[in-house]
Formats: C-alpha cells, structure tokens, sequence
C-alpha cells in the first residue's frame, strides 16, 4: 500500500501535537493524512475523543491507517469496536500506561485500562525504555496481547518533539515500511 492509497489518520495525543511534532510533520507531508481534532485537547473526555475517532475512520472513502501518538493510542484501541469502515492498519507510538496511579494528571487514567484483545488488522506498536508516561514493559504486554509488532526505540523518551523527535526520520522509514506491507 502506498500513503496515497490511504486515509491516514493522524491522532494525537493530550494536548494534541505541536507544530514541530513529528505527526504535525507528518500530516503536512501526506497528502492523505488529516488530524483527528478534539473539542478539548487539555481536559480529554474519553467517550468523545473515541467519538471523533469512530467519526473519522466511519467518513474515510479509502482504507484508513490510524497514526496515534499518547493518549491517542488508547483512544483508537477503545474506538476500535465502532469502526463501519475497513482499517487497513494501526501505527501507534508512546502507549501511555493510563492505569499507572503515577500518571499525571489523573485524568488520563479514565482512558484505561487497554482492551487486551488481538486487534483486527495488522498493526505496529513504537516504545521507548525510558518514557515517563509508560514503561517499555507495559508497552510489550499490551502489543503482545493486541498481536503487534513492538520496536524498541531504545532511550527514547516520549518520541515527541520534546524529547528531540521533531523530525524523526527513523520513524518516517519504519512508517514506509509498514505501509508497504499493508493490504487494500
């Protein structure tokens, strides 16, 4: 698959992403991507984020790759049972651990826990060894559980552009790749 074939989902996570965030990046690159937007970036409602995602992938006229970043991932995993519209495939990066009692603010925990079921299409999951909003450990039992792929970012932080993943050329060539294997 080719990103032209597709409807790619851009979903950020809390706060959304900022202009040199690499799925801002990303967005304006792709000439398919389009951003999921939220009412409320800074005070996350679960049940209306799911349902601009649900909103999105339901209007797609191509299949739909889901690009989630944070808060976005747990937010398209829960959103996944109300998709009409085929999903060809689901890039998701830094999965917060929304049940981690830690995790600040609190709120995001309402976005916990994970479904643990196997995902229904093919998918790739992006950790880092040292984020401070999920452990890499946290990050392979739930890819385990989803069936995806898990690639260690090593040292990484949060792959945000705070953490010097503005650009993240090693993000673009793994996305090309995935997108490569994916099926119309």
């Amino acid at each position: 698959m080719k990103a032209s074939d597709a409807d790619i989902l851009i979903v950020p996570g809390y706060t959304n992403s900022g202009p040199e965030h690499w799925q801002t990046r990303w967005q304006s690159r792709l000439q398919t991507a389009r951003r999921v937007e939220q009412a409320e970036w800074s005070k996350p409602v679960r049940e209306d984020w799911v349902a601009r995602i649900v909103e999105e992938v339901n209007a797609a006229t191509r299949p739909v790759v889901i690009v989630a970043h944070s808060l976005g991932v747990p937010t398209a995993i829960h959103a996944i049972p109300h998709f009409r519209k085929k999903v060809a495939g689901a890039f998701l990066v830094a999965p917060p651990d929304v049940t981690n009692p830690e995790i600040r603010p609190k709120h995001l925990m309402t976005f916990g826990p994970y479904p643990r079921d196997p995902l229904p299409f093919p998918s790739l999951t992006i950790a880092s060894r040292n984020d401070p909003f999920g452990s890499y450990d946290h990050a392979d039992d739930i890819s385990n559980a989803w069936g995806s792929l898990l690639i260690d970012a090593g040292e990484s932080g949060h792959i945000n552009a705070e953490s010097g993943h503005g650009p993240w050329p090693e993000g673009t060539m793994v996305f090309a790749q995935f997108l490569a294997k994916l099926k119309l």
